[in-house]
């Protein structure tokens, strides 16, 4: 076997930090054959069967190299994808016990769906190196490298099977590869056959009965309870010991100052350990010993949908410090972020807050909260910031004012956003822009949101004529700027939520009629770091105040729509035009060919917007319906338009 092992402990912390992505590894190797609940339980027993780890020579490192990762990294993904390509012979001796429930990914697309059914027409070496060329990023050379040592006899012709796939994507398979549709991390669960389970319970009763008794015989022999006293004091010790090394201040992982910048991987991971008090043992103790177990004395916050379960290894130190009146802790384990406040008078309860924090990035991971007074807020910033101002998003023309840092990287104190059921008169966001070591010339947005980690602010501009798609950018432009001034208030919806990113996607413009100017519509879409999505669509007409949000035409939470797995939006208004007289107003986006509205109007146009006279008497509801260049329909946001905007 090819590859270093990196010892029990080693792999461990390889499982937790790359787990999601070892798995879909798995999954999309394991061959489709098994249906999707034996391939989704088999995906997660391929990679932890890599554990325990047998005792083995030390070879060369293993194939597969040549990237940013590490050689135990390596090691673990050959084991997982060995296991993966053995297929049908290992399932049932690896598949863990599901009882009473069929897990499945959530349904994709049509697209996702002619992909699924490709890689279920090809062998599994030609998934594996799909897999490695797409979301391992390896070379053609690599990838045949690992695949031989995996025991693929021809490796050549699966990576020209995987050469095919790819290009009959059309550019969209790794976009497509990445969707919930092949992560089996993400699922959905379905009851099994319930009469026949119940039927299987009948029967196993007297079995089980029978067992009981034996049992119960057995347990009355002497040796028999000696055994069992000393299997499970045998047991114990092993996860005591591994609790007791995970909240052990002396094994907390630090960073080294000057990683983060030779490194693909910019995140948490990296950050090194600052503040007065990170060497302060006994701080630090009380840290963990409040996560692991809070008492009465510590107050618990946790951001939606994060766990708050004690640590499975030790946590990376970030932070450790004394910052207004209270010593602070900041940790990072996994996809968590945990902070922890103490009173420096020692009068008060300590504080506990829990935050996800999984697969960030240069800019979801450049900050984090380190206080929240009345004077403010103060974050912590990521070692490649480089300079930090703040703006008021609600006065897009005023130019950002700089930010004082301190050599530890806490900033001064920023101004909150408008408090819970204030009049919102300024929406301060910070402008961070990161260090040319890593990126060049990279400024972005993020605004407190209430959590532990800022949210992201992106703006995707409305479509060109003949241009293609467009993406979210940066939210520095005058352009961008100016959306988000008539946007940015909307954000007090969105406190503790959990959201990491939020866009606001210009995906139509409309001219009005009556000479009402031109409109726009904007899709305004909160990520959160769990993965659902809500959206708010608005209808913008010109001459309003500058931090006028316009109409909400339809909100929509759970939902895909205005990201890139669901860029097809159709909305609607009644308005009344400086004339006064009534219009409905329709606008798509930019894959609308055409719209036509029934009901209480009936109207048609081409192109993606529609604005049709109402008559005096129409008061119902007016459907729309819109027609895409594929030649499918699109329903609206929000359903039928009801009563009327001015």
């Amino acid at each position: 076997m090819a590859g270093s092992c990196p010892g029990d402990e080693g792999v461990e912390a390889i499982l937790v930090e790359q787990y999601p992505r070892l798995v879909r590894l798995a999954y999309l190797t394991l061959p489709p054959s098994l249906g999707r609940h034996r391939r989704v339980v088999a995906a997660h027993a391929t990679v932890q069967g890599v554990l325990p780890v047998r005792p083995v020579r030390s070879e060369a490192p293993p194939p597969g190299g040549g990237g940013t990762e590490s050689a135990g990294y390596r090691w673990v993904r050959y084991r997982v994808l060995r296991g993966a390509l053995r297929g049908r012979r290992r399932v049932r001796a690896l598949l863990p016990r599901v009882m009473g429930l069929r897990l499945f990914p959530s349904a994709g697309g049509a697209e996702e769906l002619a992909l699924d059914q490709a890689l279920s027409s090809v062998a599994g070496p030609a998934r594996a190196a799909l897999a490695l060329g797409v979301l391992e990023g390896l070379s053609d050379e690599a990838a045949g490298a690992l695949l031989a040592e995996c025991g693929v006899g021809d490796p050549a012709a699966a990576l020209r099977t995987a050469a095919r796939l790819r290009e009959s994507g059309g550019g969209r398979v790794e976009s497509l590869l990445r969707a919930a549709e092949f992560d089996p991390c993400v699922v959905q669960t379905r009851p099994t056959d319930l009469l026949r389970r119940r039927n299987r319970i009948r029967a196993g009763a007297v079995a089980g009965l029978c067992a009981l008794l034996v049992a119960g015989v057995a347990a009355g022999t002497p040796a028999g309870g000696r055994d069992a006293v000393r299997t499970d004091a045998k047991a114990r010790p092993v996860s005591v010991h591994a609790w007791a090394r995970a909240v052990d201040p002396a094994r907390l992982v630090r960073s080294d100052g000057e990683s983060w910048a030779d490194t693909s991987r910019v995140d948490f991971s990296v950050w090194p350990a600052r503040g007065g008090r990170k060497d302060d043992r006994e701080l630090l103790r009380r840290a963990l010993d409040a996560w692991s177990s809070p008492g009465a004395g510590v107050r618990v916050s946790v951001t939606a949908d994060t766990v708050r379960t004690p640590p499975a290894l030790p946590p990376r130190l970030l932070y450790a410090g004394d910052t207004d009146g209270a010593a602070v802790v900041l940790l990072h384990e996994g996809g968590r972020v945990v902070r922890y406040a103490e009173p420096l008078t020692g009068r008060g309860a300590a504080a506990l807050d829990f935050a996800r924090a999984d697969d960030a990035d240069v800019t979801t991971a450049a900050s984090v909260v380190v206080s929240r007074t009345a004077g403010g807020t103060r974050l912590l910033l990521a070692p490649w910031v480089a300079r930090a101002a703040v703006r008021d998003l609600l006065v897009p023309r005023q130019g950002a004012r700089a930010l004082a840092v301190a050599a530890d990287g806490v900033t001064a104190a920023v101004p909150g956003p408008v408090p819970a059921g204030g009049s919102c008169t300024a929406w301060p966001a910070l402008e961070l822009r990161s260090s040319d070591r890593i990126v060049e010339d990279h400024a972005f947005l993020v605004t407190d949101l209430g959590d532990l980690v800022p949210a992201h602010l992106t703006y995707t501009p409305p479509p060109g004529a003949g241009a293609p798609a467009r993406q979210p950018r940066e939210s520095t432009s005058g352009p961008a700027l100016a959306a988000w001034a008539r946007g940015a208030c909307l954000l007090a919806g969105l406190r503790g939520a959990g959201v990491r990113a939020v866009n606001q996607w210009t995906f139509a413009e409309q001219p009005l009629p009556d000479g009402g100017g031109r409109a726009a519509w904007l899709c305004t879409r909160a990520d959160t770091w769990s993965g659902p999505g809500r959206v708010l669509v608005r209808f913008q007409p010109p001459g309003r105040p500058q931090a006028d949000p316009g109409t909400v035409v339809a909100r929509a939470r759970s939902t895909a729509a205005c990201s890139r797995f669901g860029q097809h939006v159709l909305a609607g208004v009644r308005w009344r035009s400086p004339a006064g007289k009534e219009y409905l107003l329709a606008a798509g986006s930019r894959a609308v060919t055409g719209i036509w509205a029934s009901g209480a109007a009936v109207a048609t146009a081409r192109g993606t917007t529609l604005a049709a006279a109402l008559p005096e008497d129409a008061r119902g509801a007016v459907r729309l319906t819109a027609r895409l260049v594929t030649g499918g329909t699109l329903a609206p946001l929000g359903g039928p338009v009801g009563g009327a905007d001015g």
